[in-house]
Formats: structure tokens, C-alpha cells, sequence
């Protein structure tokens, strides 16, 4: 009877293991397929109609005298920006989106640079030359974004800053307005952003709904809120926005089928109309609201930082 008994359990307990193992085997997966680092080599080799249909080009950094710049983010990571000295007050301060790399930034970057603003380009965590395992999704990347915007203020005392994001950088820019920040941050520029981080991976996951993938993403959610502390859900930049003090401007592509346009519209509700400013952009995809029409593009940011005392 023992010996039954004992094979019995054995059976049991193999079984948990084998469940427990697939689990295991089953989150690290889905880890790495939505916030693990991305490789940039293989993005950028196998996306030539990318770089063609976002006008990149990737040799402009090299006409350009950009300083590398290093920090340490809270939790310890080593973040890398390239940094931009154009004799003058003000600086943008420029986030990438999720699995892009800063010299996708170069249309940007450019931009600023001919209105004479310095230019730090920042490479979020988990991207490019800097340190970590896990993509902030903005959430993260805000911590790290207001210690480049303190290492701004160390450079210079007076200095005026712009937080201008794309996708998941735009994100991120939000973000950080709902923290403590220095009298130096004047406005945010916000491009393609997305509004929740749950709705945007659900909204990306589940454009082709199943049970099979409601059942996916219920238990990855679950996972990274008890494994990594990290609620994809309260990650919002509605909430960070509504203890935002700066003025704000908000672009969209109406033709974004990676992050709906409603996302500008949601975001842009919780600032004040004498504050912000709405650019939606017709016939735009997603982050090509730029290169759709670049120079009224270019316009209506000068205005809105006319506007923002720039």
C-alpha cells in the first residue's frame, strides 16, 4: 500500500514540475518577445524600407559633433546620450520609442538643431549601448529621463528644456511630467504616444482576439506585477498628466494603426486648453506624421514654442 502511495505522489509531484517548468518556460518566452532587449543589428538590416520610409539617414550623426554622455539610473544601469552643444540656452532633450535605437531621433534632432537648440539624444534602458534586460514602456524610462534633465541643469543653471518623445518615447516625455521637476523643463512635445501601457500590448496582442490569447496575456500581466512589481495597467500617463505644470503638445498621425489616434485625444484631455496644444496629422502612419509633411510639421512646433515662451 506504501509503495502505491508513494509512486502515486511521485507521479504527483512530477506532473507539478512539468506544469511549473512549462510555466516558467512559457512567461520567460513571452518576457522576451514584449520587454526583452530588442537586437538592434538585425532590426536595422532587415528594415532598409523602414529606414527609406521614415527618411533616416543613418551617416548624419557623423556631420555632427555629438559628446557621448554616461549616467547611472536609479536601480544601477549605466544609460548612454549623445549630447549636442549648439551655443546656446536651450535644449531638447530626445526619447526614442520602444525597440528603436537614438539615431532613428536624426529627423528630430536636425530639427532642433536648426533652431538653434543644443540636443541631448537619449538611449533608453534596454536599447542600444544602454544597460538593462527589461523596456521601460515610459514607465521606467521617466526615472531615467528626469536624471538626464538634472544632468542638463548641472551643465548649465539656466538652462531652457523641451521633452520631446516618439511612440514609446512620447510616452515616457508624459510620464515625466507628472514628476517633481526643475523650474528649467518649459514644455513637452509628445508624438505618437500611447496613453496605458496594458491598453497598448493588449490593443497590439489582441487585434486577432482569442480566448487562447486573453489567457496569454491575463497570465503575463499577473507574472510581471508579482515577479518584476510591475502593474502594467497603473502605468498611465493620463494619471502622470494630471499633475502635469508645463505646456504640452500632442502629435498624431490619424492613420496609426499601431497606436490609434484616440491615444493624443485621451491624453490631451487631461491638460488645461490655454496649455496644450493638437496636432493630428492626416494621412499619417505610425511616427511618420513628420516625414508625411515635414515643414508645416516644423511649423507647428515653432509656434507651440513660440507660444510656450521658447
Amino acid at each position: 500500500m506504501m509503495k502505491i502511495f508513494s509512486i502515486i505522489m511521485l507521479i504527483f509531484l512530477g506532473l507539478i514540475l512539468v506544469v511549473l517548468s512549462g510555466y516558467l518556460l512559457f512567461v520567460r518566452i513571452t518576457f522576451r518577445k514584449v520587454l526583452g532587449r530588442k537586437k538592434l543589428k538585425k532590426r536595422l538590416d532587415s528594415k532598409s524600407k523602414f529606414i527609406n520610409q521614415y527618411d533616416i539617414d543613418m551617416c548624419w550623426w557623423d556631420k555632427y559633433k555629438f559628446t557621448d554622455l554616461t549616467i547611472a539610473s536609479e536601480d544601477g544601469l549605466k544609460l548612454k546620450g549623445h549630447f549636442y552643444q549648439n551655443s546656446s540656452n536651450k535644449t531638447a532633450l530626445l526619447v526614442h520609442g520602444y525597440g528603436s535605437d537614438y539615431r532613428e531621433m536624426q529627423n528630430y534632432a536636425k530639427m532642433f538643431i536648426d533652431m538653434g537648440y543644443n540636443v541631448l539624444v537619449v538611449e533608453n534602458r534596454a536599447h542600444g549601448n544602454s544597460e538593462g534586460s527589461m523596456i521601460g514602456m515610459g514607465w521606467f524610462d521617466k526615472e531615467d529621463v528626469l536624471a538626464w534633465i538634472n544632468v542638463l541643469v548641472e551643465k548649465d543653471a539656466k538652462c531652457k528644456i523641451v521633452l520631446f518623445g516618439v511612440s514609446m518615447g512620447g510616452t515616457a516625455v508624459c510620464m515625466t511630467t507628472g514628476l517633481n521637476l526643475p523650474s528649467n523643463v518649459v514644455c513637452g512635445i509628445s508624438d505618437c504616444a500611447f496613453s496605458n501601457v496594458y491598453d497598448q500590448i493588449q490593443y497590439v496582442f489582441l487585434k486577432k482576439d482569442s480566448k487562447v490569447k486573453r489567457y496569454i496575456l491575463n497570465t503575463f500581466y499577473k507574472y510581471l506585477k508579482r515577479v518584476y512589481y510591475f502593474d502594467l495597467k497603473e502605468a498611465d500617463a493620463m494619471i502622470s498628466l494630471q499633475s502635469c505644470k508645463i505646456p504640452m503638445m500632442f502629435i498624431h498621425g490619424k492613420d496609426d494603426d499601431y497606436v490609434p489616434v484616440e491615444n493624443a485625444l485621451k491624453l490631451a484631455g487631461k491638460i488645461p486648453d490655454y496649455r496644450k496644444s493638437v496636432y493630428i496629422v492626416e494621412g499619417a502612419g505610425h511616427a511618420l506624421s513628420y516625414v508625411t509633411n515635414p515643414m508645416r510639421y516644423e511649423n507647428k512646433v515653432r509656434e507651440f514654442l513660440k507660444k510656450s515662451f521658447i
